[in-house]
């Protein structure tokens, strides 16, 4: 047996969607079918179809990318409690911006049906803000923080993601994006490329969704977290609901401390992470942060039933 003090359960975000993700686990576990089939009638639409068949292009639109990935991502969690009976219980818990929204549930902060429609709700608004004001986001490699920040601010973009050591992801308007790649490079980025993604996630030009969030939010029952969450755009603990509350609002249009995130765990004891969803995103980031961190990514049957050996 593995045996661990302290984990944190972790959940990926928009990216990590491919078509099909997910089939082997409605397949071979009654907890992960389960979780398709109330999605599927929460939000009165087929979605677990769209996940398994296809089109690509319409899974990857963010009003069904964000519900898909936090479906798959129970889905994977339900299979693994299903299938590893001394699967460990989480000291932190912790999602790349809508993998926060994954977290929401397993804390008990919100109901499934609450936060599929909330997920749904929120790639609208994401969608809408991004017509509204089109942009895109890249991925700058091998630049400190301090100066990208610095050319962020010369060419009028900002911060998105502060994915590890290594990679740091910005976000804006088209032109500002090129003009800022342009200037990484010349001052030394070992690499600078366009990400495919549909908006300026995590930027000011997210600032129209965030009032159709926030009317949303409101009208939602939320709970205290039962397991701390660690806070996107803080990485500061999560312990109250009007703090959950605040933290999806801000997460709309700054910027995702992974890095300090997974810093902050590991700090608080925490001596491996255990990925739920799609692809092993997280847990390549999570060793690029700390080399000497175990990961376990939990993205399909396999990789559950590889990973049987696990207890607390």
């Amino acid at each position: 047996m593995i045996e661990f003090e302290k984990v944190a359960f972790v959940f990926p975000g928009q990216g990590s969607q491919s078509v099909g993700m997910g089939r082997d686990l409605w397949t071979h576990s009654t907890a992960a079918r389960r979780i398709f089939e109330e999605v599927d009638d929460i939000l009165k639409m087929p979605l677990t179809k769209l996940i398994f068949e296809g089109p690509e292009e319409q899974l990857r639109s963010s009003i069904n990318s964000q519900p898909a990935i936090m479906t798959v991502s129970l889905a994977s969690l339900k299979a693994a409690q299903e299938r590893i009976p001394h699967l460990p219980q989480p000291s932190f818990l912790a999602g790349h911006s809508l993998g926060e929204y994954t977290s929401l549930v397993v804390s008990k902060v919100l109901s499934l049906t609450d936060a599929i429609k909330l997920a749904y709700e929120r790639g609208r608004l994401m969608t809408e803000a991004s017509n509204l004001q089109p942009g895109g986001m890249a991925a700058i490699w091998g630049m400190e923080e301090s100066e990208l920040s610095q050319i962020c601010s010369e060419t009028n973009v900002q911060i998105a993601n502060i994915n590890s050591p290594n990679q740091i992801v910005i976000s804006g308007d088209m032109s500002s994006l090129s003009e800022a790649i342009k200037v990484a490079s010349s001052r030394g980025a070992k690499r600078a490329t366009m990400l495919d993604v549909s908006g300026a996630f995590h930027s000011n030009l997210m600032h129209s969704a965030q009032e159709g969030l926030k009317e949303t939010i409101n009208k939602l029952e939320f709970h205290d977290p039962s397991t701390t969450i660690l806070a996107n755009c803080t990485a500061n603990p999560l312990t109250t609901a009007s703090q959950v509350k605040q933290e999806l609002l801000s997460q709309l249009c700054n910027c995702v401390q992974w890095t300090k995130s997974v810093l902050t765990m590991v700090s608080s004891g925490v001596s491996a992470f255990m990925e739920f969803g799609p692809g092993q995103v997280l847990s390549n980031l999570i060793r690029k942060i700390n080399k000497n961190i175990s990961t376990y990514a939990f993205n399909n049957l396999s990789a559950i039933q590889g990973h049987a050996s696990i207890k607390q």
